[in-house]
């Protein structure tokens, strides 16, 4: 702080009254701890000063703590002042190194560090270590600097202390440095729960996942933070079976669920489509008393619409009344992939009604949501809006959806020339976008163009392969087809196998085409021949256009009769009550012979269906279908 500055506050402190709020009686330093503002601290400043504690290490660090780490405090005058101090102590120096991290200054806070070895006979402690450590975790390339640290704290003898070793190894699991993560953890004399926590969520990160299961069953103490990394590394993997396999053995050692662990296994449920598990967790929270944030909230809605029950979704999200971007986006593309565009317009127009500024996640949704229902107009109209009324540039994901949305209705070339018009160059997605549209209108000519486009651009993606085969294989080019068979076969890609999922009584049964390992796959397979024959008796003709060549999704049959919806219908059918409705969950898009069979067993059978394939929900209700067969 300068001359001038100081003096400024000697006149200051020689006013009779520092402020209403504050007690005269009471002592400066006493004050400070209850201080709530940089003009009442500048205040008890000029008192301290006029006390002659300027130079006070134990008073100073009081007031610099408030104005370096507090959110109402100035990190520029708590430089100013520490400037002024003639012999600051370690833990002057430590407040300052946590305000550069604080004020979002890593690079800063490691220069602090030097300037402090250079300049002052301050010994380092092992607060002081923490902080760099961090510091060195913030900058993008920091791992350099965090190895000079991590040598700094063997050099200054914390190798053993705990929170020292516990930040490195954290800061080794951000750099993705596993090695060296479980060198400092091996290192350590008693690894606490801390330790064991961040070395599994860094496994977990770093894709080994078995590895971080390995470490989590030799932990001898967890807590529900420890529980929550394994769960949710299992989540992130798509491993949703260990996930609730986890879960239920956490419930067995009597661990409560937190707020983490409940937004965990409420992703695990949104991943399989297990909606009673999810209910469940939804009333464990609430009855619990588990504190709700936005984030949860919008999880439970996210849970809701991907589990195919939008009710319940809309009924969360309207008592909600924090509602952030992420819970009406969550909401809009629920009713997005529900194939609900017009309601998805109507909530969109709310949502601006309330003056809640849209994103470009908002605008994905909204132009999915009208892809998924035909609306080409109004796709086109938020699209100008996106960019003319709410100043967001379209990224690869809008382009991607406004030539879906062109693509399925049968708009082929207004698509082309939306993507040849792209400011950036299309990515696989948005090419992939008009391949799937080629295949349902049939255009061979540009679907080949575009198809060898996307297999340059993504070759490790089957589906690439699949759409393009089968234009060939509905050419009859045969040899094409052929081709394009050797090409995944020497490049070693392989096809995603096709499963269906659907949850009873608490458990998820999973079903493969012409699958029988399930315990009662005879009555499963009697019951779907029993399926096949009623519908037979109203027009049902297996529908094989395509299947024959179908490299990804399910194996042609009579294997087209035992996919694996069919065998989770069936199994459905034989374990719920007249009435109930069957929730199905599929990795791959339905073919075309089991979205017409669904429609005619919901008829029969009088059972409202929903499946949630790859890209949408069915509902299969009285022989009709909720996407009008536009999907």
């Amino acid at each position: 702080m300068s001359p001038a500055s100081l003096h400024l506050l000697q006149v200051q402190s020689a006013k009779p009254s520092l402020s209403s709020s504050c007690n005269s009686q009471a002592s400066p330093l006493r004050r400070l701890e209850s201080c709530s503002s940089m003009a009442e601290l500048k205040q008890l400043h000029s008192q301290i000063i006029r006390l002659g504690l300027s130079a006070d290490n134990h008073a100073m660090g009081r007031l610099l703590k408030f104005c370096a780490i507090s959110h109402s405090g100035d990190f520029s005058y708590a430089l100013q002042v520490f400037d002024t101090l003639p012999s600051p102590d370690a833990f002057i120096y430590n407040t300052i190194l946590r305000g550069h991290l604080h004020a979002h200054l890593p690079g800063n806070c490691l220069l602090f560090y030097s300037q402090m070895l250079q300049e002052s006979p301050v010994t380092p402690n092992s607060f002081t270590f923490p902080p760099l450590i961090r510091a060195c975790r913030c900058l993008h390339k920091g791992v350099e600097e965090g190895t000079q640290v991590h040598a700094h704290v063997l050099k200054f003898g914390f190798g053993d202390d705990a929170f020292s070793q516990n930040s490195l190894i954290h800061m080794y699991v951000n750099f993705q440095s596993l090695e060296e993560a479980r060198r400092v953890f091996d290192s350590m004399p008693s690894p606490d729960v801390v330790s064991w926590t961040t070395l599994i969520a860094g496994y977990s990160l770093c894709g080994f996942v078995d590895e971080a299961f390995q470490l989590f069953e030799l932990m001898p103490e967890r807590n529900s933070v420890s529980w929550n990394a394994m769960i949710a590394s299992y989540v992130q993997a798509n491993r949703f079976h260990e996930a609730f396999a986890l879960f239920r053995r956490m419930r067995e050692e009597n661990v409560a669920l937190d707020k983490y662990l409940a937004a965990s296994m409420l992703n695990a449920c949104t991943g399989i489509g297990a909606l009673d598990q999810g209910k469940w967790i939804h009333q464990y929270i609430e009855n619990s008393g588990i504190e709700l944030d936005s984030k949860l909230v919008t999880t439970i809605i996210d849970m809701y619409c991907k589990c195919g029950c939008l009710d319940k979704a809309f009924q969360v999200f309207n008592d909600w009344p924090h509602k952030g971007i992420s819970s009406w986006n969550c909401m809009i593309g629920g009713l997005a992939i529900h194939g609900k565009g017009e309601a998805a317009i109507e909530l969109f127009e709310e949502m601006q009604r309330r003056m809640v500024a849209p994103d470009n996640i908002t605008f994905v949704n909204l132009l999915s949501a009208c892809a998924h229902s035909g609306l080409v107009e109004e796709g086109r109209h938020y699209f100008r809006c996106m960019t003319q009324v709410h100043g967001i540039e379209p990224r690869g994901e809008h382009f991607g959806c406004m030539v879906d949305l062109l693509g399925r209705a049968g708009m082929l070339e207004a698509a082309r020339e939306l993507i040849d018009g792209m400011p950036i160059s299309p990515d696989a997605g948005v090419l992939g976008a008009l391949l799937g549209a080629c295949k349902i209108h049939g255009n061979l000519k540009l679907g080949e163009e575009i198809g060898e486009q996307v297999i340059k651009l993504d070759p490790n993606n089957s589906g690439r392969y699949v759409l393009l085969a089968n234009l060939y294989a509905n050419a009859g080019r045969w040899d094409d087809v052929a081709k394009v068979r050797k090409l995944m076969n020497d490049r070693g890609v392989k096809k995603a196998p096709g499963f269906s999922m659907i949850e009873l009584e608490g458990a998820v049964n999973e079903f493969i085409a012409g699958g029988r390992s399930h315990p009662q796959s005879k009555e499963i397979y009697a019951k779907v021949d029993e399926m096949l024959e009623r519908i037979r008796c109203i027009g049902y003709v297996p529908d094989t256009d395509g299947v024959l060549h179908d490299v990804e999704e399910e194996e042609r049959e009579n294997p087209l009769y035992y996919h694996s919806e069919k065998l989770a219908i069936a199994f459905g059918l034989l374990k719920t009550k007249p009435g109930e409705t069957i929730r199905i969950s599929k990795n791959l898009r339905v073919c075309k012979d089991c979205h017409n069979a669904s429609k005619l067993i919901s008829k029969v059978f009088d059972r409202e269906i929903v499946v949630r394939d790859r890209n949408r929900f069915h509902h299969f209700k009285m022989g009709e279908c909720s996407c009008k067969d536009y999907w």
